[in-house]
């Protein structure tokens, strides 16, 4: 399979953080041996991500046969970010290195799903950590999701033992906001992750949140009316103003999406903003598939412009419901939207 395998001590990839943290926030180059021993430790986190994504995928398939599970390796360009955004953060103790999701029907099945990690229903041997949720307790720009985090431990691949691997449970409406909320980042440039949205579009997502919340039983975002009838008039307010129904619905257009081989197990997706294109590379070997992500890393830090991302899906057929937001397709969210301000019935 070509795992990769860790090669340097927790002290040298701390600071190797510490390092690219310093360049950063000083304007500096990247140290590339610091990016060296970083790519290092996040490639090697595939190996037990792999392991706990297979453990999810046989409960959440057992739940809904339906339910869509995905995989990723957190992209350097996150990590540099994070690292920037939380100074006091040591690289090695962050949990969200390796990423696996489930995306369930129903709030009944996504609790039903967590509950079997949170109550020891499993046979998983790696220790459950505390996790978070943000269904019960959104967080204020209206980001609802649970997060359970594993700390990997084995007998026999010792070399990866206390790696961390964050879990996302979450339904489709959920995903629907979310991805929706990335979309707007990445082809508006309204980041609303980092707060560097404007205040209508980061309210109008707060307001969407509530209403997905309310659809499914679910506590309210923090600080949004009561009143139904308030969050959906400003809704509609919203709406006209940024006319986000017809913007969202139109970049779906704007993106050619080149063929590719569809056989494969390993994705490293390459968002081109400038060409308006979404190439797709699939790789049999992760060890393969991590190479060329770094090499188009690297190139899109000089462009300055884009994205890349390694990732894996169970079907191919579930890699754009999984990850719609590199397709800029924000169709749930805009029926949900449109439902919400009157344009057309159902959702």
């Amino acid at each position: 399979m070509g795992w990769i395998i860790p090669q340097y001590t927790q002290a040298q990839v701390n600071a190797a953080g510490e390092s690219l943290k310093n360049n950063i926030l000083k304007g500096e180059w990247l140290n590339p041996y610091a990016l060296r021993v970083v790519d290092n430790f996040r490639s090697a986190h595939g190996f037990p991500l792999n392991t706990i994504q297979a453990n999810l995928r046989n409960h959440a398939k057992s739940i809904n046969s339906n339910s869509i599970i995905a995989q990723r390796l957190k992209r350097l360009s996150s990590i540099l970010n994070k690292l920037e955004r939380f100074p006091d953060m040591k690289f090695a103790r962050m949990q969200d290195i390796g990423g696996c999701r489930a995306i369930m029907k129903t709030i009944t099945q996504v609790n039903h799903l967590a509950d079997i990690y949170t109550n020891h229903e499993t046979e998983i041997r790696h220790i459950v950590l505390p996790g978070k949720d943000y269904i019960q307790e959104p967080k204020a720009d209206g980001y609802r999701s649970r997060h359970l985090v594993f700390q990997y431990q084995s007998d026999r691949n010792t070399i990866y033992n206390q790696m961390k691997i964050e879990m996302q449970i979450r339904t489709l409406r959920q995903h629907a906001w979310a991805t929706a909320s990335e979309t707007v980042g990445t082809f508006l440039r309204q980041d609303l992750k980092s707060g560097k949205a404007s205040s209508d579009w980061e309210r109008l997502f707060q307001l969407m949140s509530t209403e997905i919340a309310y659809r499914e039983g679910c506590p309210l975002v923090p600080g949004i009316p009561s009143d139904r009838k308030l969050w959906q008039e400003e809704i509609k307010t919203l709406e006209h103003k940024l006319q986000a129904i017809g913007t969202l619905g139109s970049l779906i257009n704007m993106l050619y999406v080149m063929p590719f081989n569809k056989e494969t197990r390993y994705l490293v997706l390459l968002l081109d903003l400038r060409a308006k294109r979404l190439s797709i590379k699939g790789y049999d070997k992760l060890d393969e598939a991590n190479k060329d992500y770094i090499a188009q890393e690297e190139k899109r830090r000089q462009v300055g412009s884009g994205d890349v991302v390694l990732l894996s899906v169970g079907e191919i057929k579930d890699l754009k419901a999984a990850y719609p937001n590199y397709y800029a397709d924000t169709a749930i969210f805009n029926g949900i939207l449109s439902d919400c301000v009157g344009k057309q019935s159902g959702s």
